[in-house]
């Protein structure tokens, strides 16, 4: 049986549903582990990819291997607690390529210490770029996308959003609130045409975390805890964030993946 609206051509088969051809993605914290694996399966996908971080010549090398894929890659210098830098990244987005199609929020910050240790700087520094300047880059995107009757949003989230850990109070709370902002935002933007979806990371191993991961005490103690007896690897993440700014996920709204081995089933 055809999928809907499929035709002898092959128009809607899965395939097609999953390329990006001639869309424009945005990923903060684009250079490293998650983002950059985010960043290279959506070129690999057909989108033309903006990547984001504090460092420019991080973001020029990335956006520059990106163009194996035949996409065009752009890289911005960009601290997302920053407004003025917030409104410059989006500014050459549309100068670059006209239209902003996907956000991925990736960038994020933590801080391991007791709760009753915590000050007030690092519960601001978490809190800021965990969820603040995940509201206000979505606002900033959504806005073109409001325009344009169309767009995804993705925001990374973690399992800890929906399950607690020790010593990282102010990571839980802020991933927490990006889950409820992902709901009220794909509420109030469905009008739009705007689907805003949260991925749900567990212990993912990425080239920054690889060596400690990897320590047998380390590792046999985290993986005893997760169902599936394994970490995560970039390319479960990056598939995720594929299918949410895809065609494919057009009907889906305000929902998280959770891809975390089993771990918040327990």
């Amino acid at each position: 049986m055809a999928l809907p609206g499929a035709t002898k051509r092959g128009d809607g088969l899965m395939f097609e549903k999953l390329q990006l051809t001639g869309k424009t993605a945005i990923v903060t914290g684009g250079t490293k582990g998650i983002g950059k694996g985010i960043v290279e399966g959506l070129a690999q996908s057909g989108a033309n990819v903006v990547v984001v971080s504090r460092h420019q010549d991080e973001c020029d090398a990335v956006a520059k291997e990106m163009e194996q894929y035949g996409v065009k890659g752009l890289g911005v210098k960009c601290d997302v607690t920053i407004a003025s830098d917030v409104a410059n990244l989006m500014q050459k987005t549309i100068d670059a390529f006209g239209h902003i199609d996907i956000l991925v929020n990736n960038a994020g910050s933590a801080i391991t210490k007791k709760a009753e240790d915590l000050t007030e700087s690092d519960w601001d520094r978490v809190i800021d770029m965990d969820m603040k300047a995940v509201f206000f880059m979505a606002q900033a995107a959504g806005k073109h996308m409001i325009a344009q009757k169309s767009g995804k949003i993705i925001n990374i989230a973690s399992m800890l959003g929906l399950v607690a850990e020790k010593q990282v109070l102010p990571y839980c709370v802020a991933k927490g609130g990006v889950l409820q902002m992902t709901k009220a935002l794909a509420l109030e933007w469905a009008k739009y045409n705007i689907q805003v979806n949260a991925i749900c990371p567990g212990y993912v191993i990425t080239d920054i975390n690889k060596e400690a991961l990897s320590e047998e005490k380390i590792y046999k103690h985290i993986t005893g805890k997760i169902p599936m007896r394994r970490f995560g690897e970039v390319g479960d993440i990056a598939g995720a964030a594929v299918f949410l700014a895809s065609p494919a996920s057009d009907y889906m709204t305000g929902q998280p993946i959770v891809l975390d081995g089993g771990w918040t089933m327990q």
